[in-house]
């Protein structure tokens, strides 16, 4: 099976294995998914709980179980009908410590190593201290003081005859053309002899062999003898006294790496990193001996039948997703002849869609989760939270405009170092002619920076180094941006990049940056499409690097072929590969910047409701109409029917229980505002150094550094215990609070890191960290119980029934939309996770297995608390999609017109596929409309509110599968119509089909 009906989403670590999946396989097929969907299975770093460090992409994790185990995880699965589907990472490896062969080879080697051109070096930095080295950027303190300290030291790998320096966990081999004076400063007759075998070493191929061949002596030498001569060599090159550290240090000098602080990777590291995390380097899998390198494991995998499709992350980090995603489809499909399924990890801004021409499934459903999380808000709340937001905060700024400073801030703090590698290929550029050879490093530096501040989608997709009309829709949205903020001296600079960077194609001529018309650079595009499809043909047969870059080619290489892949050697190839080494450097610079900028800076920065800030979601797009979402279901359903619905995902922000029970506030935002106002006055006894008067009691707001936790970060505080508090936990239970009280600490500091601005990830201020911490605490200790917990506990009480139904419609929707649904772990039950590694916790399915059984989920209200309406409601669901696999799947979409004086607070369309219908109704903004503790509008206040059936749907004999009643429409004004009031009485949510359970 590779085309899922339903999948489930499972993070492998060494306490949860292949067979601790296998051993809940019995559930999860009661449950009713198609297929398990795992985080990465390939070899990561020791004690990985996530899997995104691959350090050998070539073996199963033995952590998770390895490939004996995977493969009875996968018997197992296909025995039950059910299949497999893996994440990958092609885009980074883990690096550092002393376990990725490949790194470690670079490390001995430098760029001679036979995987040097396997990542994104730069052998050539302008500085002259890293030229040919790869910098190392892993020590605590200062080169100097590590060295003076004894930290690094070199030592001697018997078992492989290697010498290697040693910092804390990371292994930095000694190049072999150094042994030859190592093993003479020993004074050793036959370390002195087989010092012969490595003098006059190069670091070229050939030799590498010989150095080889006299370890392997080495090694005999050491079995025989023992390392007692080794170690006079370690001895004396101890970091003890100032002889034997300047010797090390020397011989330190000579390596191809260079062991740095941490602090310089901002500024100088020369290799591509994800985001600024200077433990994964970036992966060059558009060459081809990468890819075949990278994905050996996977497609072996795939092509013995154990896995059946692929989840791509990171696309966006790749030179070229969309060459990617059609190599991988071909090898794919040229190993198993039925359709295979790939979907990639896709951030989409809004108004962007998924490119038509990437030949894959879907995304992994991260711009569903923002279309069905703003479908909840109402939008009435924006401007009355805004409001509050910003007497609470003192600012007023717009969340696009917290990102744009957050990009500027991340851009020179953290990703400096990317920045100048983009210049410095655009500045190549501009040397090539003497047309543009006098603009200078600065200029194109200055311009680059602020088209990459402005840009306003993660990057672009060019093909054959030429912007297309799509691309150009956000190109000059950043272009029109810089413009306006660069002084006129550096606008023909920015007109220039913008050449540079794709407008036009390269030629040898005058280079004088004039910009051709929409029209010619439409012909321009057409010759680069048809240039790129000869490149993509010649390297899906194996022999081309869409790099640019000129790879190995396999002996018996046709003549047109090696064409296809070799252009003439004229200026205008050479000038191709530069501009598409420039598009690429800057795309690879603008998508950690937005990730970096926008997730990970500004969305801790910004307040005014968190349940809107989430991954994939744009704050400022606060609510969305039943319009808006029925037109995104319907483009789903005629481009990428079979792309991913999540609603919670390793990577969110706060769970989906916790956003749904937030997006409540958004209808009742003046309850809201006072509430946010009497917890300010009523726990501004517990916080830290408070000199200033309460904001809420007096509209004065206090000034930065004045007390802990500050006004934005208690305001944010509130909303996420509002958001994040369990329904059944009493107030009474010291333990249980307690527990919450250390998860949300947790997320505090992430939060107060990630926002930058009293304290950070580089720079952190552990004294207001630590006031914060005992804020939190304080509010919530026992003593508190009658006071600021006893507030806490009723407002939650008084909105959760609302939440309840955000839940259960949120719930419906994603199993129901067009797509495949997707369950994160656990979320079958009550999810109220923080962001991660909160939302890794263990899960407990024992107690969701217990829960589980036949009855209908209408059966399960009056007991909502306990979450097993929400269960049973996907469990229902979920077999109405097995039944009817390519209804909801694939099925026509037909929103549905809602009638009748509540009209406002119900949504509803039909799905089609030939004479099966299934008709979805939900409740939405139902705050006002509740009475009492239960999440179900009492049917009288639905009135005359009524949905009406299309033509052809049946109107008689419909089973509701969520509560096993019958339902009939009613003849109304010519039209059918199932009145609400008898529709949802049984719950705030249905799922009609003419098609009764089995």
């Amino acid at each position: 099976m590779t085309r899922p009906r339903a999948t489930l989403r499972l993070q492998l670590h060494h306490d949860f294995t292949f067979d601790d999946a296998l051993a809940q396989l019995d559930y999860f097929a009661a449950l009713g998914v198609s297929h398990l969907y795992l985080s990465p299975i390939t070899t990561a770093q020791p004690g990985s709980m996530h899997g995104y460090d691959t350090v050998d992409y070539g073996v199963v994790s033995e952590e998770r179980g390895g490939e004996a185990a995977l493969r009875r995880l996968a018997n197992a699965l296909h025995a039950r009908d059910m299949g497999l589907i893996v994440d990958l990472v092609p885009n980074h490896m883990g690096v550092g410590g002393a376990h990725n062969a490949w790194w470690l080879d670079i490390l001995e080697w430098g760029r001679h190593s036979a995987f040097a051109r396997h990542f994104d070096v730069d052998w050539h930095s302008p500085d002259p201290v890293l030229r040919g080295k790869v910098l190392m950027p892993f020590l605590g303190a200062q080169y100097g003081d590590e060295l003076a300290s004894g930290r690094i030291a070199l030592k001697f790998d018997a078992a492989l005859a290697r010498f290697f320096v040693q910092y804390g966990p990371h292994v930095c081999p000694i190049c072999p053309t150094d042994y030859a004076a190592l093993l003479q400063l020993a004074n050793h007759a036959d370390l002195d002899a087989l010092a012969k075998s490595f003098q006059g070493l190069t670091t070229q191929p050939d030799d590498q062999a010989r150095a080889a061949a006299a370890r392997d002596a080495l090694r005999t030498f050491v079995e025989r003898e023992g390392t007692a001569a080794i170690d006079a060599v370690l001895q004396a090159h101890s970091g003890v006294n100032p002889v034997t550290r300047e010797r090390l240090h020397r011989l330190l000098e000579r390596q191809h790496f260079r062991l740095a602080w941490w602090r310089t990777a901002t500024d100088e590291v020369n290799w591509r990193r994800f985001f600024d995390i200077s433990a994964l380097a970036g992966v060059r899998v558009e060459r081809h001996d990468v890819f075949e390198a990278v994905h050996k494991l996977v497609l072996r995998l795939y092509a013995d039948g154990v896995i059946d499709g692929l989840r791509i992350d990171h696309i966006d980090g790749l030179a070229d997703p969309r060459e990617y995603c059609e190599r991988l489809r071909q090898r794919l499909i040229s190993l198993r002849a039925h359709p295979s399924y790939i979907v990639v990890e896709k951030i989409l801004a809004r108004g962007e869609t998924l490119r038509d021409d990437w030949p894959v499934q879907g995304t992994t459903g991260y711009d569903f989760m923002n279309d069905v999380g703003a479908l909840l808000h109402d939008p009435a709340g924006a401007a009355p939270l805004a409001q509050t937001w910003t007497a609470l905060s003192g600012q007023d700024a717009s969340f696009a405009d917290v990102a744009l400073d957050a990009r500027r801030e991340v851009l020179a703090a953290q990703l400096a170092a990317e920045l100048d590698h983009a210049a410095r290929a655009l500045h190549r550029i501009a040397r090539e002619q003497p047309a543009t050879r006098d603009f200078t490093y600065a200029s194109v530096h200055r311009v680059v920076a602020q088209l990459a501040m402005h840009f306003p989608v993660y990057r672009i997709y060019p093909a054959n180094g030429l912007r297309s009309a799509e691309d150009n829709r956000y190109f000059d949205l950043a272009l029109q941006a810089a413009r306006e903020a660069l002084p006129r001296a550096s606008l023909a600079a920015l007109d220039q990049v913008d050449a540079w960077l794709g407008a036009r194609a390269p030629d040898s001529g005058s280079g004088n940056g004039a910009k051709p018309s929409r029209a010619a650079q439409g012909a321009h595009a057409t010759q680069a499409a048809q240039a790129a499809q000869a490149t993509q043909a010649a390297q899906t047969s194996g022999h081309a690097s869409p790099s640019g870059t000129t790879p190995a080619t396999a002996s018996g290489t046709s003549a047109a072929r090696h064409t296809a892949q070799n252009p003439p050697a004229t200026p205008l190839s050479h000038a191709l590969i530069a501009q598409r080494t420039a598009l690429t450097l800057f795309s690879q610079l603008t998508a950690p910047l937005a990730a970096k900028a926008s997730e990970d800076t500004a969305l801790y920065r910004y307040g005014r409701l968190l349940s809107r800030n989430e991954v994939g979601a744009d704050p400022d797009d606060f609510a969305r109409s039943a319009k808006d979402f029925h037109a995104s279901n319907a483009l789903r359903q005629r481009r990428f029917p079979c792309a991913l619905l999540a609603t919670a995902t390793h990577d969110h922000k706060r769970g989906e229980d916790a956003r749904a029970r937030l997006a409540v506030l958004s209808e009742i935002a003046p309850e809201w505002s006072a509430t946010l106002r009497a917890w300010s006055t009523l726990n501004q006894p517990q916080r830290r150094n408070d000199t200033a008067p309460s904001p809420a009691s007096s509209g004065a707001v206090a000034g930065p550094g004045q007390w802990a936790p500050g006004p934005m970060a208690e305001a944010t505080l509130y909303q996420t215990l509002v958001g994040c508090w369990p329904p059944d936990l009493d107030v009474g239970d010291e333990a249980r609070v307690r527990e919450l009280a250390e998860r949300v600490a947790q997320w505090q500091l992430k939060a107060l890191r990630e926002a930058k601005l009293r304290t950070n990830w580089l720079s952190p201020d552990e004294a207001y960290e630590s006031d914060c911490q005992a804020f939190l605490l304080d509010i919530l200790a026992p003593q508190r119980r009658d006071g600021f917990l006893q507030a806490l506990t009723a407002f939650v009480a008084r909105i959760a029934p609302a939440g309840a139904v955000n839940t259960l419609l949120q719930t419906v929707l994603r199993l129901t939309s067009p797509g495949v649904p997707d369950l994160y772990q656990g979320t079958e039950l009550w999810d109220f996770s923080l962001v991660d590694p909160d939302n890794r916790r263990p899960v407990d399915f024992a107690l969701r297995a217990a829960a589980l059984d036949n009855g209908a989920p209408a059966a399960k209200l009056a007991h909502w608390r306990d979450a097993h309406v929400k269960q049973a409601v996907i469990a229902r669901l979920l077999a109405l999609r097995a039944r009817a696999p390519e209804l909801l799947r694939e099925g026509e979409y037909w929103p549905l017109e809602v009638r009748g004086v509540q009209a406002a607070h119900a949504i509803a369309f039909a799905r089609r596929h030939g004479d099966t219908w299934a008709v979805v109704i939900g409740t939405r903004h139902a705050a006002a409309l509740l009475d009492g503790d239960l999440p179900l509008v009492e049917p009288a206040r639905w009135d005359d509110t009524a949905v009406v059936l299309p033509n052809g749907c049946p109107a008689v004999d419909l089973h509701d599968w969520l509560s096993d009643a019958i339902r009939n429409a009613t003849r109304h004004d010519q039209d059918n119509v199932l009145y609400l009031r008898d529709v949802l009485s049984a719950l705030p949510v249905a799922v009609l089909s003419n098609l009764a359970p089995a």
